[in-house]
């Protein structure tokens, strides 16, 4: 998959575990199912542990194109990796079915930063890594009402210049339907999404203290969505690539 189309089909996986399982599920992903899926033409952008739900596993792949997921879905689901772990992996788990499917919303703006858009190889911790960064991953999800165009242009004039941080990527959801109907997306509702990096929870957390400050804008933004943001606060497992 070449740097600059990583990646124009994301997924936004966020999978309800059992708490006392999700270490389980992260030992057994990072093990076994990175490189057999991304040898299959998918790329891994990250797995992470949801640090304000402890029933909550969140991970985020990422295709070159439709044809490509359905061609890589079908051929990993079916294969003998998926086959040797699914039971291991599904007894951890209670839901696997809010995904957005999503795209760039608009150009330059997936993930093009070292790791997930060059040398994959090099950029991720080996197999057996256990370290996990002190790094946070944040991604914020807005419901928008109307049109998701506009909603990004407002949000690059007026949102972006206020956020006292560049993010890493800037989505919205892709309408393709969904040709590997076993694995659900939502459906009906249209979502703009960024994600960002923060050195640890401490300098996100001034981030959002800085955010709340932006009381009229926070209106303006609030009038354009449909419900309220919701906030994800990503700890990266020790062989995330986004970390």
């Amino acid at each position: 998959m070449p740097s600059d189309l990583c990646c124009p089909i994301v997924e936004l996986r966020q999978y309800t575990v059992y708490p006392e399982r999700r270490d389980d599920l992260i030992t057994l992903f990072d093990r076994e199912l990175v490189e057999s899926q991304e040898v299959l033409g998918m790329r891994l952008i990250g797995q992470f542990r949801n640090l304000d739900a402890p029933g909550r596993f969140v991970w985020i792949r990422g295709f070159a194109d439709m044809a490509t997921r359905h061609e890589a879905l079908t051929a990993f689901y079916t294969g003998p990796v998926w086959k040797e772990h699914a039971a291991a992996a599904n007894v951890t788990m209670i839901d696997i079915d809010d995904v957005h499917l999503l795209h760039p919303a608009g150009a330059g703006s997936g993930f093009p930063f070292p790791g997930v858009g060059g040398d994959v190889a090099s950029a991720r911790p080996p197999a057996g890594a256990t370290l996990t960064p002190s790094s946070l991953v944040s991604v914020v999800v807005y419901p928008v009402v109307g049109d998701l165009r506009a909603f990004g242009r407002f949000f690059a004039a007026e949102v972006e210049p206020a956020l006292g941080v560049t993010p890493l990527a800037r989505l919205e959801t892709d309408t393709s339907p969904n040709t590997f109907p076993s694995l659900p997306v939502r459906a009906g509702v249209n979502v703009f999404a960024w994600a960002a990096r923060f050195d640890d929870a401490p300098a996100h957390a001034v981030h959002l203290a800085e955010w709340e400050r932006q009381t009229a804008l926070r209106a303006e933004l609030d009038r354009r969505l449909s419900a309220p943001p919701v906030t994800l606060r990503l700890a990266p497992t020790a062989r995330s690539l986004l970390r």
